[in-house]
């Protein structure tokens, strides 16, 4: 399995690739790419450590080197939010850096699963979509917004309440990645029932759990370390899927036949990407609620990616 990492050198990348090296199967390959000139650096130094994953580190002008033939491109590069800022207002600064990098993954590795983590995902997921059409490659079924870290939340979030192990609790979480477009399903938890006013603090908690810890590094970035975790989760059971085994998680793909229908639920992960979109449970009257509440805004998002990925 060869995996690319884009924006590996990061505050994100560079936790999501040492993960990635302590977990990846034996003989699987870790490229990694960013435009700072220490990736290099960052390679060699990961691959000191022990495990039978080989590590290469590419920077500058070689990232379709760096893509070409991969099986998975994870791509964290972007700009973080910061203290005041909305995921929104990050959009013009990492719109064009999705765009860039789909692009040049559309030529060097066509088949690959793309996992989109830059911030907002709700329209860097769609601006990839359009990229990937455009040039003849777009398989709705490859092509992933890493929303895990909504459930890693949300799972961690229940278990201090209800005083479990976060090994007993699974969230769903659906809707989209930022703000009130993050709707985690509490009241349907497999082995645990909330009250409604746990429920009522819980979600709106979150929902702005990512401006928590904005504002907790008072200035100096934002979720890194979760992230990281997050998003080597969802790339380990992308590569599980890819080997054969059969596995589910959130995540915001592309739902039925309408290509500006982007969504997060529950997605059953196969050989080729997206095996299954199961139903999503039923919903409480708040939960339907918020989803109703959403829809304007997810969908909002959805054609601003859409407009930035057609523009001139």
């Amino acid at each position: 399995m060869k995996v690319c990492v884009l924006g590996a050198a990061g505050g994100i990348g560079q936790p999501l690739s040492l993960l990635l090296k302590l977990q990846l199967p034996a003989g699987s390959e870790l490229s990694l790419y960013d435009v700072a000139p220490f990736t290099p650096g960052v390679a060699v130094d990961l691959s000191h450590i022990p495990t039978d994953v080989c590590v290469t580190g590419y920077v500058g002008d070689d990232v379709e080197a760096a893509m070409q033939d991969a099986d998975i491109v994870v791509i964290p590069a972007g700009v973080p939010r910061k203290p005041g800022m909305t995921r929104d207002d990050l959009f013009n600064m990492n719109a064009g850096i999705v765009k860039k990098l789909v692009g040049v993954g559309a030529k060097a590795c066509p088949g690959a699963c793309f996992a989109i983590v830059t911030n907002p995902v709700n329209s860097t997921v769609p601006i990839a979509a359009e990229v990937l059409k455009a040039a003849g490659v777009y398989d709705k079924r490859k092509l992933f917004g890493v929303t895990t870290l909504d459930v890693i939340r949300s799972n961690t979030f229940v278990a201090q309440t209800v005083g479990k192990s976060t090994d007993e609790v699974n969230v769903n979480v659906i809707g989209g990645h930022s703000g009130v477009t993050i709707l985690p399903l509490l009241s349907s938890i497999p082995g645990v029932e909330l009250g409604q006013a746990d429920i009522e603090a819980l979600t709106p908690r979150i929902q702005e759990a990512g401006t928590e810890v904005v504002e907790a590094k008072a200035g100096a970035g934002s979720a890194t370390l979760s992230m990281a975790q997050a998003a080597a989760r969802f790339t380990m059971s992308l590569v599980a899927a890819m080997n054969g085994e059969a596995v589910t998680e959130c995540c915001y793909v592309q739902v039925g036949d309408d290509s500006s229908s982007f969504h997060a639920q529950p997605v059953v992960l196969g050989k080729d990407g997206v095996d299954s979109i199961p139903e999503i449970p039923p919903l409480s009257d708040y939960e339907q609620k918020v989803l109703d509440d959403m829809r304007e805004t997810l969908a909002g998002n959805i054609k601003k990616g859409i407009e930035f990925a057609n523009a001139e």
